[in-house]
């Protein structure tokens, strides 16, 4: 449904300029670290992974390194799977999900593929719970050449340096209640757009990319999730967030169209995640877990369907 919404920063009809951007990074404040959170989990991995800082925020880089960890045991001879979290800042269980699969999950796989895996690409956003940079900028719509937001470009530039050809990247990110009270609005107003405020589904579901959707690769992890928590409806339109359900828990985008990080790179399967935190019915670890049944999922497909 659209529903007009006046939001506080910038006159109706006019797209930000430097002076409203400013006033809406004013307004920002820390309300988590991103020290304690992520990069103490990071350091407690190094005797499973290198860790590799590829960049920093201009920000403030001693306070926001970025880090990627690597497989220690990395081979050319292997297939490299890629995980992101945290491209969106808020989107927490994307953060924790990466890290807890790293903790967990990664060593059972890792004679068979090489992993890099980041936790968290928008430090900023993740201690300021925001889905922008600093900027307000969404990395997420930025993942394209020359791209004006710190945290694409340094990723970007950095898988590009490594030469490897991913076979997958999962993408690891929340759909809020945020989106409509927030984000959505700011987008609106800082473009000078209509809003459309979207029902939010209540439960997981996944993005596939419109030019490889591998159907059957998505289906097997909407199953392996669900066997930790519940995949959305479809709404009265058979949609999610606005996008047609091409299958149960399954909505396909134009990733490089949108400049979306799962659009990085031309690997053969690639995935969306889209966890819903503020279901009454789940909690904070159930969706870490969930983010990291996907990658199970994915990989042991791709196990039982490539030859590696």
């Amino acid at each position: 449904m659209n529903k007009q919404h006046v939001y506080p920063i910038g006159k109706p009809g006019e797209a930000w300029g430097k002076e409203e951007k400013q006033q809406w990074f004013e307004l920002q404040s820390i309300k988590r670290s991103y020290h304690d959170d992520v990069i103490t989990k990071i350091n407690d991995l190094a005797n499973n992974f290198e860790i590799e800082q590829y960049g920093a925020l201009p920000i403030d880089e001693n306070r926001y390194p970025l880090f990627i960890l690597k497989s220690k045991t990395f081979d050319p001879a292997k297939k490299t799977v890629l995980v992101t979290g945290g491209v969106h800042g808020y989107e927490t269980s994307g953060v924790q999900g990466a890290l807890l699969f790293a903790k967990e999950h990664a060593h059972r796989y890792e004679s068979t593929f090489n992993f890099l895996i980041v936790p968290c690409l928008s430090p900023w956003g993740y201690e300021t719970i925001n889905r922008w940079n600093p900027n307000a900028i969404d990395p997420n719509r930025s993942f394209y050449k020359n791209s004006p937001a710190e945290e694409s470009a340094s990723l970007m530039s950095y898988l590009e340096s490594l030469k490897v050809t991913l076979i997958a990247h999962f993408d690891l990110h929340e759909t809020t209640d945020s989106d409509n009270a927030e984000f959505r609005p700011a987008l609106a107003a800082r473009d000078a757009t209509v809003h459309d405020n979207w029902n939010i589904p209540d439960g997981f579901y996944l993005v596939g990319n419109t030019l490889e959707p591998q159907a059957e690769f998505q289906k097997a992890i909407i199953e392996n999730v669900s066997k930790v928590t519940h995949i959305a409806e479809a709404d009265e339109n058979n949609q999610l967030i606005g996008s047609p359900v091409t299958q149960h828990g399954v909505i396909n985008y134009s990733a490089r169209k949108y400049g979306l990080c799962m659009g990085l790179s031309d690997a053969k399967y690639v995935t969306t995640t889209e966890v819903y935190p503020d279901s009454p019915s789940v909690s904070s670890q159930q969706c870490n877990v969930a983010q990291a049944a996907v990658i199970t999922g994915g990989l042991e497909y791709i196990l039982c369907h490539e030859t590696l």
